[in-house]
């Protein structure tokens, strides 16, 4: 009967939802105190509730129990326990359940660790949290029910798609439903100024550290599953700009310039309007994800394959959500100040042309994906937009951005004197200029024009940063012991400072990364048999031959691979072509020696004749884990960031006003 409880949890978190929803924001409208004090116990009882329904769900898949449709269509007894339990999130219905989960989770920790704001702030916060809760849970129950029984109960299940038989995609769903869900932390604090009329600096404050941290994780989310494309799928890239890539990636870009946009707004009360636009938007579009990867209307390695009445509920979910909260937007948007004025020369232009550019970056984005799905629709022909588009739109607003990444930290707020930026930052323009000359030289010539323009930006990106560190621990004093002044001032009020420069550094590092493997990447189809070799980038691979070996619940062909530098043995590689014994097509594992400045990397492809002949694929990267890196650095950036006591003290500092919240929002 454990599937029967999980069902009824689900039921019981949905009536929960309806009260959380209504009685809080009842009593904020109102000066109830009491409606709005349930709203704290409403959140801990939908995580716990959620939790239960989970677990129950878990339980089902490592018992094997095929009584439950989901279990019967996503595993089988042959499957490992760790895939067992990511099979819980492999298909539809248990991805859809882990999503409200993690919006219980996110609900309830909103509630634990925002004691000190204001307590009708919370109360609306937490009440337009249950709203969106409300939807998904209807569309659980009305659509995708994952404990809908079976009959008669099948002695073995199928299996889960190979293609998630991995660890990569165990760990990447729940870190990317982490910072989509994340966003509605954001949303709910938008919306919930908006309904009190308070658009100040003080939501934008309290919104910030929870924004930040959906973006960490949805930056950790997107770069797992570049991770995962680049080894599992056999084809040696880590972007193909595939239409449920581009989901994710649109609310990363917009939730890139609300952090941003968040700043100005906590720091010179500017940027109101479009801050709280930019935080509707940042959950829309991670409902808009949800949208295209469940309603069929995309092919894709990463979609669900579902029918399209789904499609239309969660459409209609989206127009209600992007709707209702426009219009709150439209309503109260007139009643906005401008807030702080600026000249064009000031951190704040600088952070409006950053937010511009990642405005575009996503409007480019939404068109490419969107484009080919409309022409179809009106019947107007088919186009495609594809891999050479979008890098062509993004090689062309991309140094704009990295020069605005560079000069922005280092300008004052309101206003600033252009020989005060020069000398300050001189000497990174110099150094950059050279990074651009010697990368120009015939030394770089086969990499093309972007190599010196890549590498440069990287530089100016970089050295700029160093420039504006050195500049701050100079009027701290520090330039004698800088370890020590750096200590103190990690330890003090300059985690949000040194999170912005690890970010930043990140898209640095990031940006040499994709530079140097897309010129100088190498691959080479060949066809090889036992005691063949084949030279590309100075390496020599000596194909050994492949045997039959088996898995836990496949069969495998293994092929054994010397890898030569000169005389010298680098590598000793084993790539697989595996065949499940539950069926599906037969997957490729790439085999890789991973190095900081390069990747080997071969892949098995088809036998060829009877000789024992192979069809491979044999890859050179260079600095290709700079792409990941630059990631991490970004994401972990963004988890310092979070840590400044600033944002405890902020807290601290809200108890006075939330002692007569209910007066105020009466």
């Amino acid at each position: 009967m454990i599937p029967e409880l999980g069902h009824f949890a689900l039921i019981l978190a949905l009536l929960l939802a309806l009260v959380q929803s209504a009685f809080p924001l009842a009593g904020s409208l109102s000066g109830n105190r009491a409606w709005m004090t349930m709203a704290r116990p409403l959140a801990y009882g939908q995580l716990t509730l959620l939790t239960i329904a989970f677990a129950a769900l878990v339980q089902a898949f490592l018992t094997s129990d095929f009584s439950v449709l989901y279990v019967a269509q996503h595993s089988n007894t042959l499957l490992p326990d760790i895939y067992k339990v990511s099979a819980v999130w492999g298909g539809h219905e248990g991805s859809l359940l882990l999503w409200v989960l993690f919006m219980a989770a996110w609900g309830a920790a909103v509630a634990a660790f925002s004691q000190n704001l204001p307590l009708a702030m919370i109360a609306r916060v937490i009440s337009v949290q249950g709203m969106i809760t409300i939807g998904f849970l209807l569309f659980m129950l009305l659509t995708s029910n994952p404990f809908e029984r079976l009959f008669p109960v099948p002695p073995e299940g199928q299996d889960l798609n190979p293609l998630l038989q991995d660890f990569g995609l165990a760990i990447h769903p729940p870190m990317l439903y982490m910072g989509y869900v994340g966003f509605s932390v954001a949303f709910s604090f938008a919306v919930a100024a908006l309904i009190g009329g308070r658009l100040d600096a003080a939501w934008a404050r309290w919104s910030r550290p929870w924004t930040t941290v959906a973006w960490a994780f949805l930056t950790i989310g997107i770069m797992l599953g570049s991770w995962w494309a680049y080894y599992e799928l056999g084809w040696g890239g880590w972007w193909f700009w595939d239409p449920v890539e581009n989901a994710s990636l649109m609310p990363w870009l917009v939730g890139t310039a609300l952090i941003h946009s968040l700043a100005v707004t906590e720091k010179r009360a500017a940027f109101k309007s479009w801050t709280v636009l930019l935080a509707i938007c940042a959950f829309s579009l991670s409902l808009l994800g949800t949208f295209l990867v469940r309603s069929g209307v995309l092919t894709s390695v990463h979609a669900f394959a579902t029918d399209p009445a789904r499609g239309l509920f969660i459409l209609i979910f989206l127009c209600i959500v992007v709707g209702g909260s426009l219009a709150l937007y439209a309503w109260r948007a007139p009643e906005v100040s401008d807030g702080g004025r600026f000249d064009l020369l000031s951190r704040e232009s600088a952070l409006l042309g950053n937010n511009l550019l990642f405005v575009a970056f996503t409007v480019l984005v939404l068109f490419g994906t969107l484009a080919p799905l409309v022409y179809e629709a009106f019947n107007w022909g088919k186009i495609s937009v594809g891999f050479p588009w979008f890098n062509k739109m993004f090689l062309a607003l991309a140094p704009f951005l990295a020069v605005v990444l560079g000069l922005g930290p280092a300008l004052r707020w309101k206003h600033d004197e252009p020989l005060r930026v020069l000398r300050s930052l001189w000497w990174a323009l110099g150094l950059s200029i050279a990074v651009l000359a010697l990368a120009a030289t015939p030394m770089f010539d086969d990499g093309g024009l972007w190599v010196p323009v890549g590498l440069a930006l990287a530089a100016w990106v970089t050295l700029s940063h160093i420039a504006i560190v050195r500049e701050r621990l100079k009027h701290k004093g520090g330039l004698t012991n800088v370890r020590q002044a750096l200590m103190a001032d990690l330890r003090g009020s300059g985690r949000s400072f040194y999170g912005m420069v690890t970010a930043h550094v990140g898209v640095a590092v990031f940006v040499v990364g994709v530079t140097m493997v897309s010129s100088y990447n190498m691959e080479v189809d060949v066809r090889m048999g036992p005691g063949d070799s084949h030279e590309i980038a100075g390496y020599r691979f000596e194909f050994m031959g492949a045997d039959q070996v088996p898995g836990p619940n496949y069969i495998a062909q293994r092929g054994e691979f010397h890898v030569y530098r000169g005389k010298r043995e680098v590598a000793h590689l084993f790539p697989e072509k595996r065949a499940y014994l539950g069926g599906g097509m037969p997957m490729t594992e790439a085999a890789i020696d991973a190095g900081f400045f390069r990747d080997i990397y071969v892949s098995l492809g088809e036998p060829v004749g009877t000789d024992g002949d192979w069809a491979l694929r044999l890859y050179y990267k260079p600095f290709v884990r700079w792409i990941w890196l630059g990631a991490i650095l970004m994401a972990l950036g963004g988890s310092l960031a979070v840590s400044d006591p600033r944002y405890r003290l902020a807290r601290a500092g809200a108890r006075k006003p939330a002692a007569d919240s209910a007066a105020a929002a009466a």
